[in-house]
């Protein structure tokens, strides 16, 4: 049994930031961080366009970025919480300039601001194409400065404490006393209680096999907090990135950022078409939902497997300045940008529902809160804006450690009983978990991807069932893995965004299905 003030599940930006603002707020009070890969390995580490911010207010303002955003957001947005992040936008950058976050300036020492699909103005602010990974470093070095942080990689949250565990009769007002965490080096499965737990566990893209994401994205949050009742919403909104690397071997996907569009590149067909204007006034400026379904429609008339992004009008120089992962990456694959087209497929990349809080990250259920990609805030609506998701998550930490700031119950002791893994043993039959894992990612990539239908939701429902009973059936005879309980998430979140598609009767945003279709709109 461990015991901690504040228990932080994720180290992408969302958790660490919030674990380096409690613990530099109140030194006395204690941080545990687990996370189940590397200390740096997360959906954030990946993110290449950088933080939308409205910083020329002559050129732009908050008012264009929400508009943007609710644009984007297809009316499904919340107005309050669009405007309440995009004018905290500011004061949450200068805070990462202070942890020594670097980003790119002109040769006037101003922000080389940039551009991308669904923004009026030029507001991204980043570093090179890969901003997401300078937000990380700069954060752990921030985290390994503060002594009452522990930070425990390699650690897998398996599943949320709560009153089911304690045998407590509280459905209609559950609480959160912490989480049962494998440690993945030697096996052991250790109690942690806390006060105050916080899921910050990052994105789906796995369930999907096809993704921009890497391989620890699995749900996990999600998936717990659903087994533990919390209120989980707008699932079948799912952001498929238009222009990854195209892979034909399958497997994570290299993603081939927005801001390279918003830097002038064109999509093309095999035969050499610019198409996005057929489909779009803003052509390849378009938000990630038209552009991914404007790729899907051409590889479905004709038959292809990608289509091309086309760099070779573009100025060299500048583009190795600007994109130099991008570029060293395309010549890994014997593609040289300033010669040849970039082949690319739309991929699984960003989910815009998940586990619902209010504005100070609070959950359904009492001490459990929830920040970043594992949550739906109502920021994102119907289909998120590019470069809006770090600047979400830097915003709802902030909340969350104000709203704790001022908040500080402590949870006394309980007794929480161990891990009971009595009457398991040790899995042998790792084939069948790798079967099903390649089951389902196919049935959502087949039945539940960019284009939907009723009846291929249902047919999908069904099989789903199957892969569940035998994944459960597996779990309860088996002692804990990472990899079974990776797959038993991802059959949670599938389930839930097959069954939340359904229930969706028009098409907005990121969710379309070809039964609501109307022509004439």
């Amino acid at each position: 049994m461990k015991e901690t003030n504040y228990l932080v599940i994720g180290s992408g930006v969302a958790g660490l930031t919030f674990a380096v603002k409690i613990a530099e707020k109140h030194p006395r009070r204690n941080i545990i961080i687990v996370t189940k890969g590397d200390e740096d390995e997360s959906n954030t580490k990946y993110a290449q366009g950088g933080i939308a911010v409205v910083l020329d207010l002559e050129e732009d303002s908050f008012q264009k970025h929400i508009q943007d955003t609710l644009i984007a957001g297809d009316g499904l947005c919340n107005e309050e919480v669009v405007e309440m992040v995009v004018k905290e936008g500011p004061q949450r950058l200068k805070e990462l300039i202070a942890w020594e976050a670097n980003f790119d300036l002109t040769s006037d020492g101003d922000f080389d601001l940039g551009k991308e699909g669904g923004h009026s103005e030029y507001r991204v602010v980043h570093h090179k194409d890969v901003t997401g990974y300078e937000v990380e470093r700069a954060l752990l070095q921030r985290v390994h400065q503060l002594q009452n942080i522990t930070l425990l990689s390699h650690h897998f949250a398996i599943d949320l404490i709560t009153d089911h565990h304690l045998k407590a009769n509280n459905k209609d007002n559950l609480s959160c006393y912490g989480a049962y965490v494998l440690n993945q080096k030697n096996g052991k499965i250790i109690t942690i209680q806390a006060d105050h737990t916080l899921l910050a566990s990052g994105g789906i893209g796995r369930v999907y096999g096809h993704t921009t994401n890497p391989a620890i994205a699995t749900g996990d949050g999600i998936a717990m907090a659903y087994r533990a009742k919390a209120l989980i919403k707008d699932m079948e909104f799912i952001q498929f990135h238009p222009t990854a690397l195209y892979n034909p071997e399958g497997g994570s996907y290299f993603l081939i950022s927005e801001a390279v569009r918003g830097f002038g590149a064109y999509l093309r067909n095999k035969e050499g078409y610019r198409f996005m204007p057929d489909y779009d006034q803003r052509a390849e400026l378009a938000s990630r939902d038209i552009v991914s379904q404007s790729i899907d429609s051409e590889l479905k008339k004709s038959g292809d497997t990608h289509v091309f992004l086309d760099c070779t009008h573009l100025d060299i120089t500048a583009f190795k300045k600007h994109f130099p992962n991008i570029y060293d990456k395309c010549l890994e694959y014997h593609i040289d940008v300033e010669k040849d087209w970039i082949p690319v497929v739309p991929a699984s990349h960003y989910l815009c529902g998940g586990i619902v809080v209010d504005r100070d990250g609070k959950t359904s259920i009492h001490n459990l809160f929830a920040c970043g990609e594992c949550t739906r805030t109502g920021l994102h609506g119907a289909n998120r804006l590019a470069s809006n998701s770090l600047l979400e998550a830097l915003v709802y930490a902030h909340n969350i450690f104000k709203y704790l700031s001022v908040d500080q119950q402590v949870v006394k002791s309980l007794p929480i009983p161990d891990w009971n893994d009595e009457g398991t043993s040790i899995p042998k039959e790792h084939i069948l978990i790798q079967h099903n894992l390649k089951e389902l990612q196919a049935l959502m990539r087949d039945y539940v991807g960019i284009v939907r239908s009723n009846k291929r939701l249902s047919k999908a429902i069904v099989r789903l069932d199957l892969i569940y009973n035998e994944v459960e059936e597996f779990y309860k005879e088996s002692k804990i893995t990472t990899t079974l309980c990776e797959l038993r998430n991802m059959v949670n979140v599938a389930h839930l965004i097959i069954t939340q598609s359904l229930e969706r009767k028009e098409n907005r945003g990121g969710y379309f299905n070809q039964d609501y279709y109307d022509p004439k709109n």
